[in-house]
């Protein structure tokens, strides 16, 4: 399936995850993209051959590397997006898939023995050294072996800086009511297409607690409730809003949170597949979403993860 050649995706925060991988699978399906990102000069060398793939696709693609979460940032792009697309283009499909968020903790990580009790015990029954068993141990978790996260030493967390005020706005800005301004702006300029989508990530931080989530996991919550609400207020315009909740999946934004290994090594044994989520995964639900047939989904949050949340 094909996407009409007037067609536009705009996607915030397309340079690697879930935006970069929804990026490939929409032009590979005709779709045009519009791309924002934030990335340094360093960081354009890995980059700039995902957009050249990109473009080899026979899609018009235009790419902004700007903050997308200021006003500045937005309207430089919506002021060139409307440009290039003229009278006939018009946005099929919003994805914002920003990862801009605090990972402070909010009190004092208290670290106590029961990791190297149970190693311990383990050399004594193999009558081994207890650095030895310690270090063999830490080696095969790291080299792949999810079951032994129990068992090894918990990750590091900085003990010194804690979640304030200003981290919660920023973090609540960037992930959780970014998207409306988006989608206003959008809107205002009429660049919305009759039967349009937007879309957005959640994750299982919504409902349970990672260390150093409390701010994402906030944002999140409110994430949602503007999904809701926009899927109610813009219905009559022909705007579909929905939210995604992924799996764990291993992205740069995962790889931030600390103890990432961890919740990797717990994500992939509760998964019935054994495997963790994709982020070519979640381009192919969002692909389905953008299908005329899935217009009457609408103020959903679906979930995306192999069954990881009920097993």
């Amino acid at each position: 399936m094909r996407f009409a050649p007037d067609l536009w995706s705009v996607i915030i925060g397309g340079s690697s995850g879930f935006g970069l991988a929804t990026a490939m699978k929409m032009a590979a399906h005709g779709m045009n993209l519009c791309i924002v990102h934030r990335d340094r000069k360093g960081a354009m060398r890995r980059i700039e051959p995902f957009f050249d793939e990109l473009k080899s696709k026979g899609v018009k693609v235009i790419t902004f590397n700007v903050d997308g979460l200021s006003d500045e940032g937005r309207t430089k792009v919506l002021d060139s997006l409307a440009a290039e697309i003229g009278e006939a283009g018009k946005v099929r499909m919003l994805l914002h898939s920003v990862a801009f968020g605090n990972l402070k903790l909010l009190a004092p990580l208290k670290v106590g023995d029961q990791q190297q009790k149970a190693r311990e015990k383990i050399a004594e029954k193999l009558g081994l050294p207890p650095e030895d068993v310690s270090r063999v141990l830490q080696e095969s978790f790291e080299n792949g072996e999810p079951r032994l996260h129990p068992i090894v030493d918990p990750p590091q967390y900085n003990n010194r800086q804690f979640l304030e005020a200003g981290d919660f706005a920023r973090t609540v800005q960037a992930m959780g009511y970014n998207i409306l301004e988006w989608v206003t702006d959008i809107f205002d300029r009429n660049l919305f297409d009759a039967d349009a989508r937007v879309l957005s990530l959640t994750s299982e931080g919504n409902s349970i607690s990672w260390r150093g989530y409390a701010a994402i996991s906030a944002a999140k919550a409110v994430l949602e409730s503007v999904a809701r609400s926009m899927a109610v207020e813009f219905a009559p315009y022909g705007i579909r809003s929905n939210v995604i909740q992924a799996g764990v999946t291993d992205t740069p934004a995962l790889q931030a949170i600390p103890g990432s290994d961890r919740i990797k090594a717990q994500a992939i044994l509760r998964n019935p597949f054994g495997r963790l989520t994709t982020p070519e995964d979640i381009a192919n639900v969002i692909f389905l979403l953008c299908q005329d047939e899935a217009a009457w989904i609408n103020g959903a949050l679906i979930c995306a993860d192999g069954g990881e949340r009920i097993a």
